[in-house]
């Protein structure tokens, strides 16, 4: 099975599939809207991308992707993934010596504190994966640029580590979701322990108690919620989607209920996945 995760080789999503599927055929790609992309538009089986992190939350990529443009493609598990970064450089230096720090925006928040105790003077600069971070101070042997990233990139790479468990956090995890193809994905379990995922937005939610009401039909089924987070829209200023994470399939009734009685209230509900969990 071929599985889309955010390139280059070395991420956290390339450890997280080689903890998950050893055997599968990973398909680094530049972009996490590239991987979940990838799925909408059938050009790979499946994906594995990281949807909230235990530090920074929501990954929001993802989420606006798989809300707005993916809407073809469906959550079919999770798998957790312990985070653990390294301080990465092409030669050894001192911590004063490094003058900037680059990775992912999540890493980078991941470690913020990390970096303003031991990196004060250093400039913050974003890159597209920690995995490319890790690669481009690998390539300047001579350079005073470090990278956060993880382990996994720093051998493959070959880059010298200058500080390991830089996670603000040692408890530090990142939640990842297995894509598919709607119509590829199982059905929803009608045992054991589940979770669904869903979005809804709606033009009432500019009217006093929308939300409430619509998070109402949940406890009134006696459904309960792990997970409430609101993103922009991306339509106009005040308008947002919110994304949910419950306890139990759509194929339990209370479950099923309390999703159609959300359509009373909200424009749009979306499913984004129903499926078994540990």
């Amino acid at each position: 099975m071929r599985v889309a995760f955010l390139g280059p080789p070395g991420t956290v999503s390339d450890e997280a599939l080689n903890g998950a599927a050893p055997e599968a055929e990973g398909v680094p790609l530049a972009s996490l809207r590239d991987v979940v992309l990838a799925v909408q538009e059938q050009r790979i089986e499946r994906a594995l991308v990281p949807i909230e992190n235990a530090l920074e939350g929501g990954v929001d990529p993802v989420l606006d992707c798989l809300a707005l443009e993916a809407d073809g493609v469906s959550v079919v598990g999770e798998v957790v993934q312990p985070v653990s970064y390294c301080l990465a450089a092409g030669r050894e230096l001192a911590l004063e010596q490094v003058t900037m720090v680059l990775s992912h925006p999540q890493a980078l928040g991941q470690c913020k504190r990390w970096i303003a105790e031991h990196l004060p003077h250093a400039a913050v600069v974003p890159a597209a994966s920690t995995a490319e971070a890790v690669r481009i101070v690998a390539e300047d042997p001579d350079g005073t640029r470090a990278a956060i990233g993880p382990r996994l990139a720093a051998r493959r790479y070959g880059a010298v580590m200058l500080a390991e468990d830089c996670e603000d956090d040692p408890g530090n995890a990142t939640r990842f979701g297995w894509v598919a193809r709607t119509e590829a994905a199982p059905p929803a379990p009608d045992e054991g322990p589940a979770k669904t995922m869903l979005v809804f937005w709606g033009s009432g939610s500019g009217s006093p108690g929308w939300l409430v009401s619509c998070l109402a039909v949940f406890a009134f089924a006696g459904v309960n919620l792990t997970r409430i987070e609101s993103r922009p829209l991306r339509r106009k200023m005040g308008e947002y989607m919110f994304f949910l994470d419950l306890e139990g399939s759509t194929a339990r009734p209370a479950v099923a209920g309390a999703v159609a009685d959300l359509h009373k209230h909200a424009q749009v509900v979306r499913v984004l996945g129903s499926f078994g969990s540990a």
